[in-house]
């Protein structure tokens, strides 16, 4: 994951404004099953089935939201090891979808994020609460990626991250220096460690026309 931390990506970003891509219903077929396992293995199968079977257990639905959050982590953090897109993809920055980081195995922090992102809202949680978040991880000197939570619009966000297990809230993650969200409404450049400046209608760079093509096409399997 390579971006640069500066005023001229946000203007970039805001220039490439485009509609957020969805799941819609999340069907995988056997026929979609039976490819991954003869592509990958038997163990790329069941974590495809385990996700499948978390989205469309009725429980999980019900789950109040904090439940939704530990839950979508860790089944995530559990199930994926972090690999770098170069190592993975042999692309400088890829973004995988869902499906191609469980078949594979193996993401980096922008696939973790993505899939916890769109998992959430597949359990009902409403996307005004969830934010994609560009930060700045101060103790591996690196640009990263995590998904935050907003329980209100003033509230302190809790920080979904694959660097450590638990959820924390951003106040307690000093780690983690903001700075600029997305959801499928708005860009908000950070501040502090709260809801930030709103500079956008809607959100994402150009990868996300990419990611949006494959969505609908592994949808339509």
């Amino acid at each position: 994951m390579r971006i640069r931390l500066n005023p001229m990506l946000i203007l970039i970003m805001v220039s490439l404004l485009i509609a957020l891509p969805g799941l819609a219903e999340l069907t995988i077929s056997e026929k979609v099953l039976a490819k991954i396992e003869s592509q990958y293995n038997k163990f790329a199968r069941k974590r495809v089935e385990n996700w499948r079977d978390l989205v469309a257990n009725p429980d999980n639905h019900d789950l109040p939201e904090k439940e939704k959050l530990e839950l979508v982590n860790k089944f995530f953090n559990s199930n994926v090891m972090f690999l770098n897109d170069i190592d993975l993809w042999k692309q400088k920055d890829y973004w995988a979808t869902p499906l191609e980081m469980l078949s594979i195995g193996a993401g980096d922090c922008e696939d973790y994020s993505i899939a916890k992102y769109f998992t959430l809202k597949e359990l009902g949680v409403d996307e005004e609460k969830l934010r994609i978040t560009y930060v700045k991880a101060t103790e591996i000197d690196q640009a990263h990626m995590v998904l935050t939570y907003f329980e209100t619009r003033r509230a302190t966000p809790l920080v979904l991250d694959n660097l450590i297990i638990d959820i924390k809230p951003a106040n307690q993650r000093r780690d983690l220096v903001p700075v600029y969200s997305f959801n499928g409404t708005g860009l908000w450049l950070a501040k502090s460690r709260g809801e930030g400046q709103r500079v956008g209608e809607a959100s994402k760079l150009s990868l996300w026309n990419d990611l949006e093509k494959r969505m609908q096409e592994q949808a339509l399997q």
